[in-house]
């Protein structure tokens, strides 16, 4: 298996895993907009984001061959709290639906977790949709507490 920061040629499958976490979605069957160039775009142009894959690693020199299993981002937000340091925000954790339950999601976490701790990293955060109670305990399982509550506010429609 391959962990590596996404290309421009792993939006699909990434845009995939996002649409439908219960069922595995074609990436040829995504159409990628032109907002989802611009995310994509700004977070590559950003130090402070990673769109991160972890592949099956089928022909590590041709990436035409490989397939997504699970995906994540990483935002370093800098703060005054825990002594100046960064703080690793995990946004958008996803498996393969027919991938689920051999551990891939567990890799993909440490691996984030180890790349937020080489950066100076002070903690790693994450919220997680109230109605996702096996991934509650998923993130339990790996360590990670109930430590606040969460509240957003949505600004379009």
């Amino acid at each position: 298996m391959t962990f590596r920061n996404a290309t421009r040629r792993d939006l699909p499958a990434v845009l995939a895993l996002l649409a439908d976490e219960d069922q595995v979605l074609d990436p040829a069957s995504i159409v990628v907009g032109e907002a989802h160039e611009r995310a994509f775009a700004a977070i590559e142009a950003d130090p402070r984001n990673e769109m991160l894959v972890l592949t099956d690693g089928a022909d590590e020199t041709d990436e035409t061959d490989e397939v997504v299993l699970g995906c994540l981002q990483l935002t370093y937000v800098p703060g005054l709290g825990q002594n100046g340091q960064e703080r690793a925000v995990v946004e958008a954790v996803r498996v393969r639906a027919d991938r689920r339950g051999a551990g891939l999601g567990a890799e993909l976490m440490r691996l984030a977790v180890e790349r937020a701790r080489e950066r100076g990293c002070g903690l790693v955060q994450l919220t997680s949709s109230k109605r996702r109670t096996a991934a509650h305990r998923f993130y339990e399982r790996l360590g990670f507490a109930r430590s606040h509550e969460g509240f957003k506010l949505q600004l379009k429609p």
